[in-house]
């Protein structure tokens, strides 16, 4: 492709990239497609000779776009919000059209220096500790972030386990509202998923129990276990619960365990004043610490901010310098390597996308879409609070409210099925997308707001849906 076609082409994607945000409204929520549609639609042998880029764009209209589910639909309230815009699609083209890959500071240095300078932006930005200034990193995910955490954790319980391997049982701390990735890392780094530790939760907050983690801490020591990390969360996936991250610090501290505060989802919340208490025991405990731009800040996925309140035994635990990758700015110690920060080798130039959407709404514009989400999550659950078929759970923040039909008369499994039937008849319908979770056993429907295209009106119709089809008689 010649620079020329390239220009024509690209003009094209652009305008196509538009128009879909102009359109998505009127699109269903949810793919219609069924099982193996699109691979069927798809040639089963690759092209012989070169096709040019009109084929391309005329599949993507319709082949592909049947088979997308619409995340940046204003509909769209599952899991939640996976952010973009403007700006961050822009600095994500800019990102591929340069083509680097920065794993070291040699292979570019812009690549390297401007993440470490979008890093402490961000620092600013959520009122971060100081500590945490010159020690971010973006990875790709959270999940990649606690292992990042945890391999760092594990290397400073003993300071030779990237080299020796772990020879005794570790532990690992979570609740059961912790992120699955939590087990997931366990696995990885050979802690096992039989040594993660499940810690109590208040049964109303579900906030884990301080008190609980102490004990369990105490009596895994005493039985010869190496207590490796505890991990804490702020905005838990099912419900938005928080954990008491300046207790679960105290015990920390008195138990020398590594404390990593995962707020993937409700992190960049605190870029407004009025959410700062999200980062309560953060400058006191924390050793590290992740939050997702790609969620509820505007930035498209993959983007995960990592901080650490000492680099050192991440480096340890995951530096390895052959004789290939050796330089002269390396060898200096005079920069950051990224490479020893993650877990793969090459990495890609995310920080322009985070540095365009910074740049292009400030902390104003990104402060009025933090609030426009928790407002519009405000209101629902008013609505919800007001209609006596429905009870919705206290404990709404953010932008998730958790809320089920009480469906009279019904037994308890006869109503949890019913709420899950009710929510896969909307789903089908294309209207809106929601999810479920569970809370004491019983099935709540979520409803996450965050999108950028999603307004009042949105918001208003799905609930207007929802008790329409909940009142509606089924066989």
């Amino acid at each position: 492709m010649t620079p020329e076609e390239f220009r024509r082409y690209g003009r094209q994607v652009v305008d196509w990239i538009a128009d879909y945000h102009e359109r998505i409204a009127s699109m269903p929520v949810l793919s219609q497609v069924k099982p193996g549609d699109v691979q069927d639609a798809l040639p089963a042998r690759p092209p012989e000779e070169g096709e040019g880029f009109e084929g391309v764009l005329a599949d993507l209209e319709r082949i592909v776009l049947p088979g997308v589910t619409h995340w940046q639909h204003p509909s769209f309230f599952a899991y939640f919000p996976s952010n973009t815009s403007g700006p961050a699609i822009l600095g994500d083209l800019l990102s591929s059209g340069l083509g680097v890959q920065g794993m070291l500071w040699a292979t570019s240095p812009a690549c390297t220096e401007m993440e470490t300078r979008v890093a402490d932006w961000m620092v600013d930005l959520l009122g971060l500790p100081a500590a945490f200034r010159g020690n971010g990193v973006i990875q790709d995910s959270a999940s990649s972030a606690c292992l990042v955490a945890l391999l760092a954790a594990v290397q400073r319980t003993g300071g030779s386990a990237a080299r020796d391997g772990i020879d005794r049982r570790h532990t690992l701390y979570v609740s059961s509202q912790t992120h699955s990735s939590l087990e997931k890392a366990a696995r990885i780094t050979g802690i096992g998923s039989a040594n993660v530790r499940v810690v109590d939760v208040d049964p109303g907050t579900l906030a884990m129990d301080p008190a609980h983690l102490d004990a369990l801490l105490t009596e895994d020591a005493a039985a010869g276990a190496v207590p490796v990390m505890v991990c804490a969360t702020v905005g838990t996936t099912s419900t938005t619960a928080v954990d008491p991250v300046p207790a679960i610090g105290e015990v920390c501290r008195g138990h020398g365990v590594w404390l990593h505060v995962d707020a993937a989802y409700a992190g960049v919340a605190a870029v407004c004043p009025e959410f700062r208490w999200v980062n309560d025991g953060l400058a006191e405990h924390a050793d590290s610490y992740s939050t997702n731009p790609h969620k509820w800040l505007l930035t498209n996925f993959d983007c995960t901010l990592l901080w650490l309140a000492d680099r050192a035994p991440m480096i340890e635990a995951l530096s390895i310098l052959p004789e290939y990758l050796r330089n002269q700015a390396t060898t200096s110690g005079d920069v950051i390597d990224y490479r020893d920060w993650q877990i793969p080798l090459g990495r890609r130039f995310r920080a322009l996308k985070l540095w365009s959407v910074i740049r292009w709404y400030g902390a104003e514009g990104l402060r009025a879409h933090i609030r426009a989400g928790a407002r519009l999550a405000d209101a629902l659950a008013s609505w919800i609070a007001a209609d006596p078929a429905f009870e919705v759970r206290d404990h709404h923040p953010f932008g998730l409210v958790c809320f089920r039909p009480r469906w009279a008369g019904l037994a308890p499994d006869e109503a949890d099925a019913a709420t899950l039937a009710l929510m896969e008849r909307l789903n089908a319908s294309g209207d809106l997308y929601l999810t479920h979770t569970r809370v004491g056993g019983r099935v709540l429907l979520r409803l996450a707001v965050g999108g950028p295209a999603t307004e009042e009106r949105h918001v208003r119709a799905a609930w207007d849906r929802i008790r329409e089809e909940a009142a509606r008689p089924t066989a």
